[in-house]
């Protein structure tokens, strides 16, 4: 199961029935779990632990140092989780700090050129696509679909269910179940992901409303956000109006609202 050409450390730990392809690097802290696929001139080390099921293609760089001026060679970590998929030439940084790991949860499926930055966190049944780029400690929430070519800002939000649009950027956090479209501009809910992951007509509807008033009326955000908390009860609702709520970097606006400029508002300051 380990190609001839396959550098591995005596240190490093392979699980069983893990495959380990040619000219693969693998060095002494590393814990790779069962049933893993490393493809071609992979690279993984670092303090780096990987979970079972795992797979990564051709040219991955997978617990290299974080591109951060201030890190100083310390035994950072990186933590992965099962059945991930890692495509060609993805690279994930360890964390910058020892007191934090950069995360990634598990069934993840991480596609051309994407890039996780130190100390990022991802959840679950998360989508990164082509090109897109996540900035050092951005956390990125269950079944998040970052579409091609975007951009998260370092510490950025994404809330879970949401969709960036292809080319969009964020350097605000992005609500649940919102789509992102442009810089810092929402455009709507994820109707589709809503209804994929089992929200009743019920509750997207009860989202919609919400959605408007908090994003499209003509209160100012603190406000909307105050009334939306004695009208929407439900888990849904309330999983946007808390994300909202605790927002430090401000939250993404809707184009209705814009004129020309998002609204930098940290209601939770």
């Amino acid at each position: 199961m380990i190609h001839p050409s396959a550098i591995i450390h005596p240190g490093a730990q392979i699980g069983p029935s893990t495959s380990i392809g040619p000219y693969a690097v693998i060095d002494e802290n590393v814990i790779l779990g069962s049933n893993c696929w490393i493809g071609p001139h992979v690279h993984v080390t670092g303090h780096t632990t990987i979970g079972v099921g795992n797979r990564f293609y051709a040219g991955c760089v997978i617990g290299e140092a974080p591109q951060d001026l201030k890190y100083a060679d310390e035994p950072t970590r990186l933590s992965i989780g099962d059945h991930n998929i890692f495509r060609e030439h993805v690279t994930v940084h360890r964390s910058n700090k020892s007191s934090e790991d950069t995360f990634i949860g598990s069934n993840n499926y991480l596609m051309v050129n994407s890039h996780v930055g130190h100390n990022a966190r991802i959840g679950n049944h998360v989508v990164v696509a082509n090109g897109a780029l996540l900035g050092g400690h951005a956390s990125i929430a269950d079944r998040a679909f970052i579409s091609g070519n975007c951009l998260v800002h370092q510490f950025v939000r994404i809330g879970t269910l949401s969709l960036m649009q292809g080319g969009s950027a964020a350097s605000m956090d992005l609500p649940p179940y919102t789509v992102a479209r442009g810089v810092n501009g929402l455009c709507g809910l994820n109707t589709v992901g809503l209804r994929r992951a089992g929200f009743s007509r019920e509750e997207r509807l009860e989202l919609k409303q919400l959605y408007h008033a908090l994003f499209r009326s003509n209160s100012k955000l603190r406000e909307a956000l105050k009334e939306a908390e004695t009208q929407f009860m439900s888990s849904g609702a309330r999983i946007l109006i808390d994300f909202v709520a605790s927002t430090k970097r401000g939250i993404c606006t809707d184009a209705s609202r814009r004129g020309g400029q998002p609204e930098a508002e940290a209601v939770g300051d």
